[in-house]
């Protein structure tokens, strides 16, 4: 063990290896005693180390001026320890981040960013619980979405006067929405159907759990039409395939036609106690007092309908199947949690008016928050205008991007935003445009592209002076793009034509050349002006105005798109046999131009042969051409431009530049 002096000082620290020593007085020595002292002394030290004994030899004057070497050790010892502890740590830190951190790589690429791609919604929707007129919904339906995530129950109203495929392809389009957003926030997505009864959940489940398939399901609702199962389809598949859960909630067929047919009093004692309300619970309340605002005093008409004893067996069986629907709900909701969401899809009658009104929201209201609950409305076929006080009829209106919509169809908020950003003026736009605004016709889109093909005088000019290029322009905005290029190719191909023909007389006969170059650039520019498509507020507006018009031909042409291929525009469904007779009354518009031209280019010929024979008789003399009949140029020119002109036209405007170049649009120099 290696000596130490520190057991000998006051001062010695708690550590001190020599518990013998702690507290010691130090010794003090007087001047006559430390001449005595030896030079030399040995210490002899105990250890419990492996050394038993060590024996140390210290002179005199090391125990001397060990007291004061310590001291000032001990002074200089905690700067020392301090800074030591200060470069320790910075060594460790240092360390440990050279340690955390990993060896830099050579060019290494950052993770790619995965964005979720928002799916586009064509259909419309409209806020019904705006005072006024329904407010439609633009383009951004991040708001619906919310509102429709926080529900717990969401009611989809199906017509039921007039049942349309639509509503089935609008719910697929909901369920598979919902299913997005509900994985992402980890919820649990239901489907409750009015249309299966509830003595058929067991089905359901086989279906679901692929246990059956889908004809061995279609076999246990035989009372199905086969269209109305084809309907279904697409959804029951989906949800199969997504792990959608399938409820049914509608009321069984036998007991349906029982209460239908007898009343209540038809059904047995447990079937009373399955499907009818308990005694005292409001059985028929909302059907002798329509106070809520119900949609029977909507229409005058309806109050004065005797109320017999047929419509009131009809009012029971509606009572039997919203109490048998709002049973299942409450306990799928109950089994969903505290986070599931169930979509419920029913008729509209059933679920009007939310928790205000007396069908199934209210019922369930009672068990469930009002809030929780939110009534969709799927292609309904009237909007009623809200008052104050008047309760909504639906939080939501949702129609199909193939219904037609004839007013209401664009967001005002938007189009007010881009006005505004133009700094335009309502009453300084055309009168068409005004109308269409004022009926909710104009898109925001068609609005901008307006605006921007103002920025151009020539087009500002041709677009507020006439309308035709004006409805043509906001249709298509290369319209004037693709009438400069036929008319530059028709001009030329004309010129050279008559210059082979006519070689060495080509200005000789500059008249004629005129003539049929004239009449080339007339055709051709009917040839782009009659098929091109036109977007014109004008005709919905008469058609508001005018409901009984005798101006029943415009009307069937309004309805027939202007090209084979072009797109639904506006909510119009163009079937194949309209696209069929858009062809057919495109040949006749460009045969009646070939006839109209061919008339007027032989009937100027002819009169300029007249007036130059007239004028030199010895030059008319000398030429020998023969004169072209008018009824057979007519004839063969017109037969040309409504066959050969028109398909090409329809395949050139219609299947390439509205449909080839629309998957092209990132490759500019094809597209043009």
């Amino acid at each position: 063990m290696k000596p130490t002096t520190n057991g000998l000082l006051a001062s010695q620290s708690s550590s001190f290896p020599f518990p013998r020593f702690r507290g010691q007085p130090p010794i003090i020595y007087t001047d006559k005693q430390k001449k005595n002292l030896p030079k030399f002394v040995t210490l002899s030290l105990s250890s419990d180390s492996d050394v038993s004994s060590s024996r140390v030899a210290c002179s005199r004057r090391a125990i001397l001026i060990a007291p004061p070497l310590l001291a000032a050790a001990a002074s200089l010892w905690p700067s020392i320890s301090s800074a030591a502890s200060d470069i320790s740590s910075t060594v460790a830190d240092t360390s440990s981040e050279s340690a955390a951190l990993p060896p830099p790589t050579a060019d290494a690429p950052p993770p790619p960013v995965s964005v979720a791609k928002e799916e586009a919604i064509n259909s419309r929707i409209y806020d019904a619980t705006a005072l006024g007129e329904p407010m439609a919904v633009g383009k951004d339906k991040k708001r619906v979405w919310e509102k429709l995530l926080n529900a717990r129950i969401v009611y989809l109203g199906e017509a039921e006067q007039v049942p349309t495929r639509d509503d089935k392809d609008l719910e697929l389009e909901i369920v598979r929405n919902l299913r997005k957003r509900c994985i992402e926030s980890e919820r649990q997505l239901s489907l409750a159907l009015e249309s299966f009864p509830i003595d058929l959940q067991d089905q359901l489940n086989q279906y679901i759990d692929k246990r059956i398939d889908g004809e061995a399901l279609k076999s246990f609702v035989p009372h199905w039409p086969a269209q109305r199962w084809q309907e279904y389809e697409p959804l029951f598949s989906y949800c199969r395939d997504n792990e959608v859960k399938l409820i049914a909630c509608g009321t069984p067929l036998k007991v349906l036609r029982t209460v239908q047919a007898e009343g209540i009093r038809g059904l047995t004692e447990p079937e009373r106690r399955l499907y009818t309300p308990p005694a005292g619970s409001g059985f028929i309340s909302g059907f002798t007092s329509f106070s809520r605002s119900s949609s029977l005093n909507m229409n005058p008409l309806t109050q004065i309908v005797p109320f017999g004893p047929s419509s009131y067996l009809s009012a029971q069986a509606r009572v039997v199947e919203d109490y048998t629907m709002s049973q299942v709900i409450v306990q799928a909701v109950a089994d969903g949690g505290g986070t599931g969401l169930l979509l419920v899809v029913t008729g509209a009658n059933h679920v009007e008016y939310g928790s205000r009104g007396t069908g199934l929201p209210a019922r369930v209201s009672r068990k469930i928050p009002k809030k929780s609950q939110l009534v969709v409305l799927l292609d309904p076929e009237r909007q009623f205008l809200r008052k104050e006080g008047e309760s909504p009829v639906a939080d939501f209106l949702w129609y199909s991007a193939a219904r037609p919509c004839s007013r209401n169809c664009f967001d005002r908020a938007e189009i007010a935003r881009v006005m505004n950003a133009a700094g335009r003026r309502r009453d300084a736009l055309p009168q068409d445009i005004q109308k269409g605004l004022d009926l909710g016709l104009v898109s925001p889109e068609i609005l901008q592209n307006f605006f921007d093909l103002e920025q151009y005088p020539l087009i500002a000019e041709l677009t507020q002076r006439f309308q035709g290029f004006r409805e043509r322009l906001l249709a298509d905005p290369k319209f004037l793009n693709r009438l400069a290029i036929e008319e530059a190719i028709s001009i030329t191909t004309t010129l050279v034509a008559q210059y082979e023909k006519r070689k060495e007389n080509f200005f000789e006969e500059l008249d004629y050349v005129i003539t049929d170059s004239v009449r080339a650039s007339v055709v051709d520019f009917f040839t782009v002006w009659l098929p091109a498509p036109t977007l014109s507020f004008l005709s919905y507006a008469d058609e508001t105005a005018r409901p009984n018009s005798i101006d029943a031909l415009r009307g069937l042409l309004g309805s027939i798109p202007d090209n084979a291929f072009q797109k639904s525009l506006g909510g119009k469904d163009w079937t194949l046999n309209l696209r069929i007779a858009s062809v057919i009354i495109g040949g006749l518009k460009l045969a009646g131009v070939g006839v109209v031209s061919s008339f007027a280019a032989v009937g100027s010929s002819n009169a300029l042969y007249a007036i130059r024979k007239f004028i030199k008789p010895e030059l008319a003399a000398s030429e020998q051409a023969k004169r072209s009949p008018m009824l057979k140029t007519a004839a063969v020119y017109g037969g040309y431009l409504g066959t050969s002109s028109n398909i090409r036209y329809q395949i050139i405007a219609g299947l390439i530049e509205h449909r080839i170049s629309d998957e092209l649009s990132s490759q500019p120099l094809l597209v043009n």
